[in-house]
C-alpha cells in the first residue's frame, strides 16, 4: 500500500518516473499582471475552433523564446525557454525555474526582435514568474498579447496546443489531447510542498517548452508547460501545465508585488481509502486524516487534532487517532487532491475557512483564518 504525506498545501509522494522541469540548458545540454486593462486578455474569447495552422498564425506573435545566462554559468552555457506575452505593457510570462538564479535575460520575437528583461515577481510554489521586456512604446503598442482562457472548462479528451522552443527550436507546435486534470506535481526544488490541480496532457512537451502556452482549439492560453515525466530525459507521452485559471491569481500579485502570498494550513497527513480504513479500524473511508500539525499554524490556533497512535500495515508505518478532513466549506473532501484544490482556486492567506471534521467518530466544524504558506526548500 503506497503512502503519500503533505504539509498542506504540498505532498512528499513516491513518483515512479521522474520530473523533468522543460527548459534546455545550451546546444547540447538539457535539464533535467499587473494587467493591463487596455486589452482584457482575462476574458475568454468566444471564437469558433481553429485549424492547427490558423491556430499556429494566430498565436505565434505571442510566444517568445527567453534566454538566460544562470548565476555561475560559463560563458558558452545558457538556458533556453519559453513565455506567453502577457500585455502591452512588456510583461511575459514563464516558468520560475527557467529564470530562478539568473545572471541576464533576452526575450527574443518570432520575428527574431530581441529586448533584454528583468524579472517582475516569481512564484516557486506554482513555477511561475514574470520578466518584464525593456523596449519603447512604440514596441510595446505592437506586442500580441495572448487571451487567457478558462481552464475549469476543459475535460478530459479536449485537444491542446503546445508551441515553445523544444531543445532551442523556436516556435515549434505540437498538439495532443488533454490526458487527465488534477493531477499533483512534486518539484523536485520544494522539498516540502507540492503544486496542485495540474493539466496532464499527451502534447509533445521537451525540455525548452517550459514557460510557453498550452492552448485550446479557440487560441485561449489554457495552461503554461511545465514538466514532463519521463526516465530518458525526453518526452514519453505525459507533459503538464500549470492552469490559466491558475495563472489569473497568481500573476497579477507578481507584477503588482513580485510575491504571491498562498493560503496554508500546516498540518501533515494522508487521504483514507477504504482498505486502510479498514486496516486502522477507522470509520470514516475517505477523508484526510492528520498526521502532524505545525505549532502556532493555522491547524494549530483552531484546535485540530494530530494522530496520537500508530500502526505498521504491509511493512508501513501509519500514524492515525488524528481528526479527519472530509469537508471545507460544504465542499466535500474525500482525497489529499480535493483539498489541495479547494486551497487553490478559491482561498487566499487571511481568509476565514470552515473544516468539516471527524473527531472519534463525531462530525464537527471547526473555522480557522489561514495564513501565508512558509517559504521552504
Amino acid at each position: 500500500m503506497d503512502k503519500t504525506t503533505a504539509i498542506l498545501g504540498g505532498v512528499y509522494g513516491i513518483i515512479v518516473l521522474v520530473l523533468v522541469f522543460a527548459f534546455v540548458i545550451g546546444p547540447q545540454k538539457t535539464d533535467s499582471m499587473h494587467q493591463n486593462s487596455i486589452l482584457g486578455n482575462l476574458v475568454p474569447s468566444t471564437g469558433s475552433q481553429l485549424s492547427l495552422a490558423d491556430l499556429f498564425a494566430k498565436s505565434q506573435d505571442g510566444v517568445v523564446q527567453i534566454v538566460v545566462r544562470k548565476t555561475g554559468d560559463n560563458s558558452s552555457d545558457r538556458a533556453i525557454g519559453s513565455g506567453i506575452v502577457y500585455d502591452l505593457g512588456g510583461h511575459i510570462i514563464t516558468s520560475n525555474h527557467v529564470v530562478e538564479d539568473y545572471q541576464k535575460i533576452r526575450v527574443v520575437f518570432h520575428d527574431g526582435q530581441s529586448y533584454s528583461a528583468n524579472v517582475s515577481g516569481t512564484d516557486v510554489y506554482a513555477d511561475l514568474a514574470v520578466v518584464k521586456i525593456n523596449a519603447d512604446s512604440q514596441s510595446l503598442q505592437a506586442l500580441h498579447p495572448l487571451p487567457l482562457g478558462d481552464s475549469s472548462k476543459l475535460r478530459i479528451g479536449d485537444s491542446v496546443t503546445a508551441i515553445g522552443s523544444p531543445f532551442g527550436l523556436s516556435g515549434s507546435m505540437t498538439s495532443g489531447i488533454v490526458s487527465q486534470l488534477g493531477r499533483i506535481l512534486n518539484p523536485p526544488n520544494i522539498q516540502s510542498f507540492s503544486i496542485p490541480n495540474v493539466i496532464q496532457t499527451d502534447a509533445a512537451i521537451n525540455p525548452g517548452n517550459s514557460g510557453g502556452p498550452l492552448l485550446n482549439d479557440h487560441g485561449e492560453v489554457i495552461g503554461i508547460n511545465t514538466a514532463i515525466q519521463t526516465d530518458t530525459g525526453e518526452f514519453s507521452g505525459v507533459g503538464f501545465a500549470i492552469p490559466s485559471n491558475t495563472m489569473k491569481r497568481i500573476v497579477p500579485a507578481l507584477i503588482e508585488s513580485g510575491h504571491y502570498k498562498h493560503p496554508w494550513l500546516g498540518i501533515s497527513g494522508i487521504s483514507i481509502d477504504p482498505d486502510l480504513a479498514d486496516s486502522l479500524g477507522i470509520s470514516t473511508h475517505s477523508g484526510f486524516l492528520i498526521e502532524t500539525i505545525v505549532s502556532d499554524s493555522p491547524a494549530s490556533k483552531a484546535g485540530l487534532h494530530a494522530s496520537n497512535q500508530t500502526k505498521t500495515i504491509d511493512g508501513i508505518k501509519y500514524k492515525y487517532g488524528g481528526d479527519i478532513i472530509t469537508g471545507v466549506d460544504n465542499n466535500p473532501v474525500s482525497k489529499l487532491e480535493d483539498l489541495l484544490n479547494y486551497l487553490q482556486d478559491n482561498k487566499s492567506a487571511g481568509d476565514k475557512m470552515i473544516v468539516h471534521i471527524v473527531r472519534d467518530s463525531k462530525n464537527m466544524d471547526v473555522t480557522l483564518t489561514l495564513q501565508e504558506r512558509p517559504y521552504s526548500q
